[in-house]
């Protein structure tokens, strides 16, 4: 478990609850949200650290390369690996329900209210189930050699890798008082910066390497998967990652929310990444 999650990644995810947090927060400290954001944070790495676990598995992507050392089953064995995700989605939700009860002061330790935890709890398991990221990875599995068309490959990614990411602004959203406005406006920022991921991904694939990567480069093609590239073209999915960058900083302008400032530089960074 230690191997899957504290070495290396780029811990995009704890990012976006923490700047979601912060512009709903309007710089304001509290506590109690504050504690509630960062237990979220760590909540939604380890759903993130587990999903990589499984799909590095043989009967998923069946890579043998992550964050530039070798994959969880191929370091420990396959049953190991299994074990390990598993547990790994347990902790999360352990993580996001501390005892309300307790006494302890410090801050990490501070509970969550019943409330802030049950939307948590839903908004993560939503994303990581088969409205989300587990039911994203199964149309990825049945799309293998077939020729989805730009809808279909939009829908199964808004699920597979979309939905995690815009879970996690919207858990940090969950962690303040916002109205519908702001709300919606989040969800549309944090669906656009989703799928902006996943487009530069595919970009990545083909032009980078596998020690810039950390994974292994071209196995979408040599997969035979459909990705924004081979459908859009090398150019074309380019451009449609900065038109999702757009969309997502107009989003953030529309919610009027003065400390977004963080959430802005995430979403150019998503773009922007090379790796």
């Amino acid at each position: 478990m230690r191997y899957a999650v504290l070495d290396g990644g780029k811990r995009l995810r704890p990012m976006l609850v923490l700047a979601a947090r912060e512009a709903v927060g309007n710089g304001v400290k509290d506590e109690t949200f504050d504690a509630a954001a960062m237990r979220a944070a760590c909540a939604v790495e380890l759903i993130h650290a587990y999903s990589l676990v499984h799909d590095d598995m043989p009967c998923m992507d069946n890579d043998v390369l992550r964050r530039g050392k070798p994959t969880v089953h191929v370091q420990f064995g396959e049953a190991q690996a299994l074990l390990a995700g598993d547990a790994l989605q347990a902790l999360a939700f352990e993580l996001l329900t501390p005892d309300s009860k307790s006494t302890a002061m410090t801050y990490a330790q501070k509970s969550i209210p019943d409330d802030v935890q049950a939307r948590l709890c839903r908004l993560l398991a939503k994303a990581a189930g088969f409205n989300g990221m587990a039911g994203g990875q199964a149309i990825d599995l049945a799309s293998v050699g077939l020729a989805l068309n730009e809808h279909q490959l939009h829908e199964m990614h808004l699920l597979k890798t979309g939905a995690l990411l815009e879970a996690s602004v919207m858990m940090g959203a969950a962690c303040g008082h916002t109205n519908a406005q702001v709300w919606n406006c989040l969800q549309r920022y944090g669906r656009a910066v989703g799928l902006a991921f996943q487009v530069v991904d595919d970009i990545l694939d083909v032009t980078s390497d596998s020690v810039t990567l950390g994974k292994t480069a071209g196995k979408d093609a040599a997969n035979d998967k459909p990705t924004y590239v081979s459908l859009l073209g090398l150019n074309r999915a380019q451009e449609y990652a900065e038109q999702l960058l757009h969309e997502a900083l107009k989003a953030l302008q529309d919610s009027g929310l003065a400390s977004a400032h963080t959430l802005v530089a995430l979403a150019q960074r998503v773009v922007n990444r090379k790796t």
